[in-house]
């Protein structure tokens, strides 16, 4: 059995009510679609993120799969659809870190051209994006991410699934996640553009997503 790392404890955390009651919301109904946390340094807004990964539930996830698909569920990756018989494993739902300086290819995964046009087969290096599915999606430094990178997230969030193409070859896999960021707004503000991009994501969120780490 793997061994969680060491975080500190979220029931440790002492004040910050709201901050702790908007993660647990997010856990408790993770249709809501996100939280952002703007704070100071020294305000436990990492912290309190970090420490969620001890009190997450487990799922059923595809064994081998890429992208933790539900064995239960419809929506599938490619991956999985070539199986012939899925097999199930329970695993914790994670917190997945998205670094600043992130590129889109480690985003959202890419596809190996060689292997398309030698073998005539599509084999995906998962991103970011496999990783956060059904979990959560951790952006620390938000407002310093790359507005293409911005556009790209909100897209994945609010359509629940992220396509790669390259070449005229292409590879989806669902992507839901509850996205949650923080900041620090003495490093500069969000982009207006992002601002209402949330917003328009969210409620998408509810209107699109299935409910439930599922």
């Amino acid at each position: 059995m793997k061994t969680l790392r060491q975080r500190y404890p979220f029931s440790a955390i002492v004040g910050q009510e709201e901050l702790k009651q908007a993660l647990l919301l997010n856990l408790v109904y993770p249709g809501i679609g996100g939280v952002l946390i703007r704070g100071e340094k020294g305000t436990a807004k990492s912290t309190a993120v970090r420490a969620l990964e001890a009190i997450l539930p487990e799922i059923d996830v595809v064994d081998g799969c890429p992208c933790g698909c539900d064995p239960h569920g419809d929506a599938l990756c490619p991956w999985c659809l070539g199986q012939e018989a899925l097999e199930s494993v329970s695993r914790q739902v994670r917190v997945v870190d998205l670094p600043v300086g992130s590129t889109e290819d480690r985003v959202v995964g890419s596809l190996d051209m060689e292997t398309a046009l030698r073998e005539g087969r599509r084999r995906f290096e998962p991103g970011i994006l496999a990783d956060a599915n059904r979990g959560i999606l951790y952006v620390d430094e938000i407002n310093l991410l790359d507005d293409h990178l911005v556009d790209v997230l909100l897209d994945a969030a609010a359509m629940g699934v992220n396509t790669v193409e390259r070449e005229g070859v292409s590879w989806s896999h669902p992507s839901r996640f509850v996205l949650v960021g923080t900041m620090n707004p003495e490093e500069g503000e969000l982009r207006s553009f992002s601002t209402g991009s949330v917003c328009a994501w969210r409620s998408g969120a509810w209107r699109n997503r299935k409910r439930g780490f599922r």
